[in-house]
């Protein structure tokens, strides 16, 4: 069995500032040991599941966090930026064949606007206020996993904070396998596990989730395509930039539209939007 895990830094345990989020911040290198630790409990987890093969992706900024000599051996990693797919780089399968049956999403946060939720945002939090697809707001996992379902793996474990872990329930469906690390108290303060205890919630959530991956249907919209992504942005500069995009509507002042057969090209568009948007900055 082979299993994917997209590894952020916002969700895990004892993150609640963006200093610690940032590379050269206060924290920071505590903050991506911390992440570390948690993608090898996640990886070990896997393993105990059943996985003979686990890939990591780092999905959090630069993507350059995860510190690799300190990962469980038996893993490989994708690292560093740009990438195609960002967070769910990889999921399309390993280069030496072979789709991965199973994916995990490990220090994941809310979705722009989320209440009680640690560093809420969604992709890139000066840009974005809020992602709808066919009039339904997504949080980052909740695309992901779109992506994820176009090619047939299914998501079975999401960690992060307890809003996080509701919100992603209520988006992938109550059979989603979630780990609570952390309660948030504010948008940058919270109420956490210790990162042990953390980390053995998220290997034992790992490891049940991989053992129910053959019960586990990919995610997929319920309506019949084209499907139409709006993105709206934080101010009507951004959406002047993000308007450029050879197919895009702009249906009010901050708000971009795009219509698309497949969900790679909404997924595709939607990061080319915000990434124009991003040049006002």
């Amino acid at each position: 069995m082979r299993v994917y895990i997209s590894v952020d830094l916002e969700g895990v345990a004892g993150i609640v500032h963006r200093d610690q989020c940032r590379r050269g911040g206060g924290g920071y290198e505590e903050a991506r040991a911390l992440m570390t630790a948690e993608a090898n409990a996640a990886a070990q987890g896997a393993f105990d599941g059943g996985a003979e093969q686990v890939l990591l992706n780092d999905s959090h900024g630069d993507m350059r966090n995860l510190i690799l000599e300190a990962l469980d051996p038996r893993v490989e990693v994708i690292t560093g930026a740009l990438k195609p797919f960002s967070m769910i780089q990889g999921i399309h399968g390993h280069p030496g064949g072979g789709r991965y049956d199973v994916a995990l999403f490990v220090g994941y946060h809310g979705g722009a606007g989320t209440a009680a939720a640690i560093l809420d945002h969604t992709y890139r939090g000066a840009v974005v206020s809020q992602v709808r697809i066919d009039g339904r707001p997504f949080n980052e996992a909740g695309i992901n996993a779109l992506v994820a379902g176009q090619v047939g793996t299914p998501v079975a474990m999401v960690s992060g904070d307890a809003s996080t872990c509701e919100q992603c329930r209520e988006i992938l469906g109550p059979q989603l396998e979630t780990v609570t690390v952390k309660w948030a108290i504010g948008r940058m303060a919270a109420h956490s596990l210790h990162p042990i205890e953390a980390r053995r919630r998220i290997s034992e959530g790992a490891a049940r989730a991989v053992r129910r991956a053959g019960t586990l249907q990919p995610f997929a919209l319920p309506g019949a395509p084209p499907h139409r992504l709006e993105l709206d942005v934080i101010d009507t500069a951004m959406a002047d930039a993000a308007a450029i995009m050879p197919g895009a509507e702009r249906p009010g002042p901050r708000t971009l539209a795009y219509r698309a057969g497949d969900i790679e090209s909404l997924f595709r568009a939607l990061l080319t939007m915000i990434k124009l948007g991003a040049t006002t900055l």
